[in-house]
């Protein structure tokens, strides 16, 4: 017997990507992003005081990346995010893309812990993206 159900095959790789994320103890974390829809020469300059926005994405995963052979270099981890859920809140802040998402986020926090975002990468299936990959790196906290 065929299934002959309406769907679109090329979701079907965020569906899997969803579940699985959830299935391995999938958490959520916090983009803190500045605020959008600042008129940009004025805030540059200081005039208006920038604003800040926690954007929670979930399912997430964090792992550890291996250690590297130099013990000066700071520990990486690595952060899944479901572009479902990326996607879901780059249409609620009206923006263009992920990357745009991406680029307003001053940091990442996962568990109370604050990250820096290194490097993002993307994997895709049928043309659609359906996992966002962030190298990340623990936030030093500075004193003033």
């Amino acid at each position: 017997m065929s299934d002959t159900s309406p769907r679109d095959s090329a979701r079907a790789p965020r569906l899997l990507a969803d579940a699985l994320l959830r299935c391995v103890a999938g958490t959520s974390a916090l983009l803190r992003v500045t605020g959008t829809g600042l008129e940009t020469s004025k805030a540059e300059v200081g005039l208006i005081a920038t604003t800040f926005a926690n954007v929670l994405v979930s399912p997430v995963v964090m792992r550890k990346l291996r250690p590297s052979l130099q013990e000066s270099e700071e520990t990486k981890w690595e952060l899944l995010i479901s572009a479902t859920s990326v996607q879901q809140q780059v249409s609620a802040l009206d923006l263009a893309s992920a990357q745009s998402l991406f680029s307003m986020t001053l940091a990442v926090s996962v568990a109370g812990q604050n990250y820096l975002i290194e490097s993002i990468g993307s994997n895709e299936a049928f043309g659609q993206i359906y996992l966002y990959r962030l190298l990340l790196r623990e936030a030093r906290q500075q004193a003033l």
